[in-house]
């Protein structure tokens, strides 16, 4: 069994505060009203030279009808499944409740070590009021201050003497691509992740902005494992009017620039619109991957020539990168889904390609001396090598004499060469001219 650890709760107990305080990062959002965490979050902490995973949890509600409280505790459940020790987060301030009991009773029928955490501890006074929940049946309690950190170090030094004998953390996740998922709200990205990997993974409803943290999750495809980061759906700012979304939003933009490929995800019924075209040339200008995802493709009225027509609008709202793979699916019926991650895997291929300089140099060189770059103020520009940088983006440096008089229209003439013989598909590239 792996070291995991899940932090498990009744809402606004401070389980998210923990969480940030046991990785050492603000990863998952943090605000002063219940339900904000709803999908299982994932992080990385150590201690005592313990390397372990820490899942953050939504707050646990029995036998709530709430449709996002319904599915938050199908989430926690994955959690205690997963997890080789159970943080048990209670908050010292309300004292014990109905809904921490009946909890509790769940977290025996687990068998897993379970530790009290009593949490919100921040004085004398609060310290000896912890003692009530002794009620819930454990022989030992947590004192702790997520907030301060304080009482966090005994808590630390049990969870790792419960996880010394479980296997380490593989180190080969931090080299895994990343496959950023995002769009606007309610377009499916939560959904095509759960269809791809065949189990619920993230909270599904057909309410916008159900998912509110960056959540990742490992996936084999084709013998390739990758990982998936489902975001939360962006609007346009002026649309942003809670501290939550904005949030969401801001952890969004961090996953797209963090990832390798992004895939765009756009609603078939809605079309492409002005949003869907910031994040297309963010994600350009970051050099990252590209695919466009057109889902909901199964409630689309079609005739001979729909998905043509569709593409052709697509590519004239993002010209000139017109060389971007565009895919038609539906995660409901899970049409083209493996035709999805094979190309999306194929981006990826192209984007960490290195191709060789004597290959650069044979196929351009002849090209360039038979179409020179255009001459201006009577200077005349030759470029003599040409050669790929390293670099995350893919790159490439053209040396020359005359590097300030070459035209943008000469180097989307390159470029565009340059995709008609090198495996380029989805991916940006960018040319710098050099003084030779």
């Amino acid at each position: 069994m792996s070291r995991i650890v899940a932090i498990v709760g009744r809402p606004n107990v401070g389980k998210s505060t923990l969480f940030n305080r046991l990785t050492g990062e603000r990863k998952a959002i943090v605000d002063d009203f219940s339900g904000v965490t709803r999908d299982r979050h994932y992080g990385r902490s150590d201690w005592n030279g313990i390397d372990f995973t820490v899942i953050d949890t939504g707050g646990f509600v029995p036998l709530s009808s709430d449709v996002f409280e319904a599915a938050i505790r199908d989430q926690v459940h994955i959690a205690i499944s997963e997890a080789s020790v159970i943080i048990f987060v209670v908050d010292v301030q309300t004292d014990v409740n109905p809904m921490d009991e009946e909890f509790a009773k769940i977290l025996r029928r687990s068998k897993k070590p379970v530790l009290l955490c009593v949490n919100k501890v921040d004085n004398d006074r609060l310290r000896l009021e912890s003692s009530a929940f002794y009620s819930l049946g454990y022989d030992t309690l947590y004192e702790v201050s997520s907030a301060n950190g304080s009482g966090t170090g005994e808590l630390l030094d049990s969870v790792a003497e419960h996880l010394k004998n479980e296997q380490p953390l593989s180190d080969h996740e931090l080299d895994l691509p990343r496959i950023a998922i995002v769009g606007r709200p309610n377009v499916g990205k939560s959904s095509l992740i759960n269809a791809l990997i065949g189990v619920d993974r993230n909270i599904v409803t057909e309410i916008a902005g159900t998912t509110r943290d960056s959540i990742d999750t490992i996936y084999n495809a084709y013998g390739k494992e990758v990982i998936l980061v489902d975001t939360a759906g962006i609007r346009r700012k002026s649309k942003v009017s809670e501290n939550i979304e904005f949030y969401s939003v801001m952890r969004s933009l961090r996953a797209l620039e963090n990832s390798d490929v992004v895939v765009l995800v756009i609603d078939a019924t809605l079309g492409l619109e002005s949003q869907d075209q910031n994040l297309f040339w963010m994600a350009h200008r970051l050099g990252k991957g590209v695919v466009i995802l057109v889902n909901k493709w199964d409630l689309v009225e079609k005739e001979t020539n729909t998905h043509l027509e569709f593409t052709a609008h697509i590519q004239s709202q993002i010209a000139p990168f017109v060389d971007v793979p565009i895919l038609y699916i539906s995660a409901v019926t899970k049409q083209r889904l493996y035709q999805t991650m094979e190309t999306i895997l194929n981006v990826h291929t192209n984007l960490t390609q290195k191709i060789p300089t004597r290959k650069l140099n044979d196929y351009l060189l002849p090209i360039m001396e038979n179409t020179p770059p255009p001459s201006r103020k009577g200077k005349f520009v030759k470029i003599k090598y040409v050669t790929q940088l390293p670099s995350k983006r893919l790159a490439f440096a053209l040396f020359c004499n005359l590097p300030q008089y070459v035209a943008e229209s000469y180097t989307r003439f390159i470029e565009n060469k340059m995709r008609e013989e090198f495996p380029l598909t989805g991916i940006p590239i960018s040319l710098f001219y050099r003084k030779k």
